[in-house]
């Protein structure tokens, strides 16, 4: 919630004087003082303020917006707190008075400098640890007095917090080095000092916080590689619908073709002495007729997939649609077909497209509302067709199982619409059934060419 991101430029270590290359330890060595000068020397005193918290988890939902905006606040309100406690353990451990006050306040301020400028509080604690073991006079223990010791550990956690585990780790080294050298350098009894203490609770809480630093990392990795596959998985789904698409068509738009070549090349028999120039007309249509025949085979082998067989029936067209109705009534499905309109013949990829989005619509009908009724409308115009397949609610939606489907039938039918230039909505009803409308246009005068034809 407090987690920094920050970018970590590497550079290649020179070789040595002699031209050598440097070894693998100094490599690491040199390594090791960069990410120090990048994690807590480099813009030390940066501004960066402590962001608000989300409120859209579990528990802040559900409260009410005034509410929620106070506990966007709550890791400052924890800070404030805990600087509170460090002010109080500071000026219990000093002489009453002035000395008493100072050591309070050296102890809160960098406990609050943390919520702006996080790694400029982590050293403002060496010093005011400093400042404040001198003033304390003989009240506590050495080289952390109470109110340090508290400020140092709560600055530690914020710090590392907000930031990465590499720096949490820095600053326990430099951490360690200070005691060490407190009590190296300014004498203190080894027996007195809170050197151990520190670093041992010191350890615990930014091995807390560095699990907590890991664990987020890989929860984002994994929701990360779940959104890929999952965009993965919804593009393969479009791409075989495509395909398989490709494949239905292919028997309308070959028999298109065919008819054409029979009749470029049966078209001038039925003339007496016809011109040469037709019949050189006639035998170029079929020539192309025949031409665009073998590369649409050409192409259909490309998608075909190795296991694909071609049907030895005709495709479906919505002439057959009585024989599906039955076949889901068969299946538990109450549905109603109502047709409207002057019932003609419609193009084939029209015939077949509406065919198959009646039957995917009704195939989920059977795999997410079971028991459910169904209606089925079609409605001829004069501008194209239209169809409207609506189900109505589960009678026990508690007991529905999950679908086996892959949840992307909705994607094969706006595939087949777009194709045709047509228009589709799917949605949920009022009375908690679905809906799926489709209109696909035909133009007026497509009929009458391929009834010539």
């Amino acid at each position: 919630m407090w987690h920094v991101t920050e970018t970590t430029h590497t550079q290649t270590t020179p070789p040595g004087a002699a031209g050598r290359p440097r070894s693998p330890e100094f490599r690491l060595a040199v390594d090791a003082l960069r990410g120090l000068r990048q994690d807590l020397f480099h813009g030390a005193f940066a501004y960066r303020p402590l962001p608000r918290t989300a409120v859209d988890g579990r528990l802040t939902r559900h409260l009410s917006d005034r509410m929620r905006a106070r506990a966007a606040w709550t890791p400052h309100a924890v800070v404030v707190a805990g600087g509170l406690v460090a002010l109080c353990a500071g000026m219990a451990g000093a002489d009453a008075g002035a000395p008493a006050l100072l050591c309070g306040l050296l102890a809160l301020a960098p406990v609050l400098l943390t919520l702006v400028r996080p790694v400029g509080a982590f050293w403002l604690s060496f010093a005011a640890t400093t400042v404040a073991s001198v003033l304390s006079g003989g009240w506590g223990s050495r080289p952390w007095p109470p109110g340090g010791f508290v400020a140092h550990l709560l600055v530690l956690t914020v710090v590392a917090v907000r930031t990465r585990p590499r720096a949490a780790a820095w600053m326990w080294l430099l951490t360690a080095l200070y005691g060490f050298w407190a009590e190296t350098v300014l004498g203190y009894d080894r027996d007195a000092t809170d050197t151990a203490p520190m670093l041992v609770l010191s350890a615990l809480a930014l091995l807390v916080v560095t699990v907590r630093h890991v664990r987020r990392e890989a929860e984002q990795e994994v929701t990360a590689q779940q959104s890929v596959t999952e965009h993965e998985r919804s593009r393969r789904t479009l791409l075989e619908e495509r395909t398989t698409i490709a494949r239905e068509l292919h028997d309308v738009v070959a028999h298109h073709m065919s008819v054409v070549a029979i009749q470029a090349e049966a078209a001038p028999y039925r003339v007496e002495n016809p011109p040469p120039e037709l019949e050189k007309a006639f035998a170029t249509i079929r020539e192309n007729a025949v031409a665009a025949l073998t590369e649409l085979r050409r192409v259909l082998g490309v998608v075909r997939a190795e296991d694909y067989e071609v049907p030895d029936a005709p495709q479906p067209t919505l002439a057959d649609l009585d024989g599906l109705l039955a076949n889901v009534r068969e299946a538990g499905l109450e549905v109603e077909k109502v047709v409207t309109g002057a019932v003609r013949e419609l193009p084939q990829g029209v015939e077949l497209s509406a065919y198959r989005i009646v039957q995917e619509a009704l195939s989920n009908t059977l795999r997410h509302a079971p028991g459910a009724g169904a209606r089925v409308e079609i409605g001829y115009v004069l501008g194209g067709l239209g169809l409207r397949v609506v189900n109505g609610p589960a009678p026990a939606p508690n007991l529905v199982k999950p679908s086996p489907g892959a949840g992307h039938g909705i994607t094969g039918m706006r595939e087949r619409v777009s194709m045709l230039n047509g228009e589709m909505t799917a949605a949920a009803t009022d009375e908690g059934g679905y809906e799926v409308a489709v209109f696909l246009p035909v133009p007026v005068a497509a009929p009458a060419i391929e009834g010539a034809a």
